[in-house]
């Protein structure tokens, strides 16, 4: 019943929405095809029959006949056939598209993808997209025609059992439900259990070498090859050990399966013989009830027949009903769940003219662990804030929370609309495509000319790349042909061309040498842009007008950065040194950190 549930939750706002009436339509011309299908298979069971009778009566015009008959049948037979096959295909496609398209929107909503990672029991949300999509789509389509087809099935040749013996009606019912019983209670819920299991088991070991193809260079750097092959064989032996358990119970549901369908073979013969051998009934009758026999159990016993694979899909529809619940807020509404109070309350979001914090305190995702306390600061525009401290004190955690990734802790931060925000990481990200796409993302097109793009390559340093790949338009492997500095400095380059009002660098020009990043900062200080960057050197402090100081457990200091001084030592190794004592001119919202080490104002 709860998988039921959740089958209805996911697979109702196709049935019901935009596409409904595609949906239903082709559904509808499902229906058709597969009547008259089942008309056909009734004409050619009757038309089988008639030939053996024909054969055992020695009458060669009766035979010929039914063998016109049956050709004639024949030929509207197997086009419908293949029609069926082909439509029924071209429906799941579509409807795995939208789907797809369905569970991506959400997906990417809201950074859904970003905040599924700090979810434990979220594992490979990747792959039930790619995935279990495709089959939850296909096999909803399979097995709803297969019971549409039983349902008509049964009624066709039940009629023509019925007409032929009674009692072998009575025998087919009994022995049916007998055979679907045992199989549910014996093989049900186990096989689910392990299925589910499996596909968790086999998403992981995927994942384990997807993410040695993606970090190839760092291991081999590292030689780390025998350690990721140990990992990788904990992932894999996990998943042959599940599948050891899975198919030793596949084996005791395939002897039940292959017993209850061979017994057929045996039943209509046995109960039919006495009819036969008397004289009164026909051979071909017996065949032909025979056939219709087989027919009936065959729609009866779908669920035995179909167990195996019923099990693995219902495995996916969990899966699936699991992501569904997190990234499509309309899916979690329709499933009812008890409210847990929040470990800590979120920090508030609110638009503002520019960005200011107000009493934030910062708390790690699932962490009870203190960043940052009472934080209140203010930056107007075209003002720079340099954020220094010891390693983990919780510089980047801090940046996060401002770009709203992080949102556990208390406090409002007011900030401009997010357009006008831009991020610099220390690895910058190079999708797959041209030089073109590199330099304008994340938009997809640009109002700006090759000439201005050039222009601006120039303007941080990269004069001859585009010369040097092929152009613009040229499609590489960036995060292989470029270094790390080239990275960053295309980095640079994207935030000329979108212009923003607020840039947000960690520690965006670490690979790059001084007179390079001097440079750059200077031109972003030109342009009036607002800046918050994490930099261990101290010669970035001259392109900034205050520094937050994070002194750890929570406390931190504000200064000017004109009189700031870096401890030399600590500079070089973690760029978090003590201060000389200096008024703060940055804005202080609230009264100051909470902590007695903090610098008064």
């Amino acid at each position: 019943m709860a998988a039921w549930k959740q089958f209805v939750n996911v697979a109702k706002p196709y049935w019901l929405g935009e596409e409904k009436n595609k949906a239903w339509g082709m559904m509808v011309s499902l229906i058709v095809l597969m009547l008259v299908d089942t008309k056909l298979a009734v004409m050619l069971n009757n038309q089988a029959g008639e030939m053996t009778s024909a054969l055992a009566g020695k009458n060669g015009d009766r035979f010929w006949t039914a063998v016109r008959a049956c050709l004639f049948t024949l030929a509207f037979a197997v086009p419908v056939y293949a029609s069926y096959y082909y439509m029924r295909d071209t429906f799941a496609n579509q409807w795995r598209r939208w789907l797809t398209g369905r569970f991506l929107d959400g997906y990417l909503k809201g950074r859904n993808y970003y905040q599924l990672g700090f979810d434990s029991e979220m594992d490979n949300p990747d792959q039930r997209i790619s995935e279990d999509i495709n089959t939850f789509t296909g096999r909803s389509i399979n097995f709803l025609l297969i019971f549409l087809g039983s349902m008509m099935q049964l009624v066709a040749f039940s009629a023509v059992l019925w007409s032929i013996s009674h009692l072998l009606v009575g025998v087919l019912a009994v022995y049916a439900l007998a055979g679907t019983v045992i199989a549910l209670y014996a093989f049900g819920n186990p096989l689910i259990h392990l299925n589910f299991w499996q596909l968790r088991r086999e998403a992981d070991f995927r994942f384990s070498l997807i993410r040695m193809r993606e970090n190839a260079e760092s291991i081999a750097f590292y030689r780390g090859e025998a350690q990721e092959r140990a990992h990788i064989d904990i992932k894999f032996n996990k998943t042959i050990n599940n599948f050891v358990k899975l198919i030793r119970k596949q084996r005791n549901l395939n002897l039940y399966q292959r017993t209850f369908s061979q017994l057929t073979l045996v039943l209509p013969g046995m109960i039919l013989a006495n009819g036969v051998l008397s004289g009164e009934l026909e051979v071909g009758r017996a065949i032909q009830a025979a056939g219709a026999f087989t027919a009936v159990l065959g729609a009866v016993g779908v669920i035995v027949d179909n167990f195996e694979s019923l099990s693995r899909f219902v495995a996916g529809i969990g899966r699936l009903h699991a992501l569904s619940k997190l990234v499509l807020p309309e899916t979690a509404s329709d499933m009812p769940a008890p409210v847990a109070p929040e470990a800590h309350p979120r920090i508030q979001r609110r638009p503002g003219a520019h960005l200011a914090l107000e009493a934030v305190t910062l708390h790690p995702p699932q962490s009870e662990r203190v960043l940052i306390r009472e934080l209140n600061l203010a930056l107007k525009p075209g003002e720079a804030l340099l954020i220094t401290g010891e390693s983990g004190c919780g510089k980047s955690s801090l940046l996060r929370a401002i770009a709203g990734l992080w949102h556990t802790g208390s406090g409002t931060i007011h900030h401009p609309p997010a357009e006008d925000f831009f991020f610099l990481p220390q690895r910058p990200y190079l999708q797959t495509g041209t030089l073109r796409s590199q330099l304008i993302y994340p938009s997809t097109h640009s109002s700006l000319s090759d000439e201005q793009l050039l222009d601006i390559l120039d303007q941080v340093h990269l004069p001859r790349v585009a010369a040097r790949v092929g152009g613009l338009n040229a499609v590489q492997d960036w995060d292989k042909l470029l270094s790390v500095g080239e990275q960053q400095r295309l980095a640079f380059a994207r935030v000329l061309v979108h212009a923003p009002r607020i840039v947000i660098l960690d520690e965006a020009t670490s690979a790059l040498d001084s007179g390079n990043e001097a440079s750059l900062y200077a031109r972003l200080r030109a342009t009036g842009t607002t800046l918050i960057s994490i930099a261990h050197r101290a010669a970035v402090l001259r392109h900034h007008t205050h520094v937050l100081r994070l002194v750890g457990d929570g406390a931190w200091e504000v200064h000017e950065a004109e009189g700031y001084q870096f401890d030399g030592a600590a500079a070089d190794a973690h760029g978090a040194a003590g201060a000389q004592p200096a008024r703060p001119a940055l804005k202080v919202v609230a009264a100051g950190n909470p902590e007695p080490k903090v610098a008064a104002q």
